[in-house]
């Protein structure tokens, strides 16, 4: 018995995939394909935008420029393979491809919340302290909290990878997802999982929700603070800072949702999921460059300077 519990014959998963129907994964195949493009385009766009103008010397810009690249990378992992599987008749993965897609992706999502975090920090120091802000928010501190994003996003994913490498998969090899995740595969686990869950909660669910939190408050507070200016002020701080709520909103409630939940209850996840690995990378850069005049300004620069070059 001691033999098999630890015994790990599974060398390769079957994503079961989205849907069941051939016909919906095929219109879903060309879907998600566009979805695909625009998130590449899109991030692509604010990329250059922002490296290519003034921008850059600007701690938000700074930080949203970090942020596409994250979602860039992010989507990267997941939705090409997700894509192919549409169309194959076969949605396998090896055993060592599927800890890596588990790895990055979390490594990758694990940055890009912290990327948020520092633009909440960001536009706080900028609403409460604007006379400090820029002594504050020296290019210094920025890298520090970038280097720091990646820190704490490289310990989550690491300690959630050394967690699924300990267990025995011994049976089904059959994952409901589309995607290597932490909670579908525990389900295979031939093991009782409960510790486990609690761990995967406790890794993934608490800090999701704490993080949330943490910017839900940030954000009240600046529109506390918002009060005292004046209205041409407040309407700038406003909309910047509604970009950034739309987006954290985007990102966290299906996050909050696929891992506070345990593994074991019937959930949607896989459906919930697709926001935050395509549906969020690709509203990210028109929230972003749609309520902002200052990126559009610097796009209309850069655009034009390309083209003059061209010429």
């Amino acid at each position: 018995l001691d033999l098999m519990e630890n015994q790990n014959n599974v060398t390769e998963f079957v994503f079961m995939g989205l849907w069941g129907n051939k016909q919906i994964e095929l219109l879903f195949f060309f879907l998600f394909l566009l979805c695909y493009l625009a998130v590449l385009m899109g991030n692509f766009i604010i990329l250059l935008t922002i490296t290519c103008s003034h921008l850059i010397e600007q701690p938000m810009y700074y930080f949203l420029c970090h942020l596409s690249l994250m979602d860039l990378c992010y989507t990267s992992t997941v939705v090409p393979r997700l894509i192919r599987d549409l169309g194959a008749a076969r949605k396998n993965i090896s055993y060592n491809n599927c800890m890596t897609q588990l790895f990055t992706a979390h490594l990758l999502a694990g940055v890009e919340i912290f990327i948020l975090v520092s633009m909440a920090f960001d536009r706080y120091v900028a609403i409460v302290k604007p006379l400090h802000y820029l002594v504050i928010m020296n290019r210094q501190r920025c890298n520090l909290l970038i280097f720091m994003a990646w820190g704490v996003g490289f310990w989550h994913s690491i300690a959630l990878l050394l967690m699924v490498l300990n267990l025995p998969f011994c049976g089904p090899n059959q994952i409901d997802h589309y995607l290597c995740d932490v909670k579908p595969l525990l389900k295979l686990v031939c093991r009782d999982i409960r510790v486990v869950s609690i761990l995967v909660i406790a890794n993934s669910g608490m800090v999701v929700v704490v993080i949330f939190l943490v910017l839900v408050a940030s954000y009240i507070l600046i529109l506390y603070n918002l009060r005292t200016r004046s209205a041409a002020g407040r309407r700038k701080a406003l909309s910047t800072c509604s970009s950034h709520i739309m987006v954290v909103v985007l990102f966290f409630v299906p996050c909050i949702y696929t891992y506070v939940l345990p593994a074991g209850s019937e959930n949607k996840d896989k459906e919930i999921s697709v926001f935050y690995t395509v549906i969020a990378p690709m509203l990210n850069p028109l929230i972003y460059t749609l309520r902002n005049m200052e990126m559009k300004i610097a796009m209309k620069k850069v655009w034009s300077k390309m083209a003059h070059s061209e010429f």
